[in-house]
């Protein structure tokens, strides 16, 4: 799709989406899908789909992302962060509502690093006394 857009970069976990908004209606593509057969899961496409719904622009622009790392969750939350970007450098009066939902801020949780003589961040083999 050609013309003028707004960029915006979400993150989340190990995920990265890349997701420019255009100001003409159309619909959502996530990867050269649509972005329902993207998510097949209803909580992952809810949550992808946030910050349209909450600023109420869901009709009235589109969205082409490109996501790339992490597991299908994290993409989710990915798109959600840099689509709330974009939505704000589009229309100024969005960052309010978005800002209070908590869809600006990075999610900054992620996975605990591995501690040696451990078999995961914190399980250890089992103590025995005898």
């Amino acid at each position: 799709m050609e013309g003028n857009y707004f960029y915006g970069t979400g993150r989340r976990k190990t995920s990265t989406a890349r997701v420019r908004v255009y100001d003409t209606p159309g619909g959502v593509i996530v990867n050269g899908k649509t972005v329902e057969d993207f998510f097949t899961v209803d909580a992952w496409l809810k949550t992808a789909l946030k910050p349209l719904a909450v600023s109420g622009m869901s009709d009235k622009v589109t969205v082409i992302a490109k996501i790339e790392g992490g597991g299908i969750n994290g993409q989710a939350g990915a798109l959600s962060h840099g689509l709330a970007r974009a939505l704000v450098l589009l229309d100024e009066t969005t960052k309010k509502p978005l800002k209070s939902e908590g869809l600006l801020t990075r999610d900054s949780r992620m996975k605990e690093s591995k501690k040696y003589g451990l078999k995961r961040a914190r399980k250890a083999a089992q103590y025995t006394k005898r």
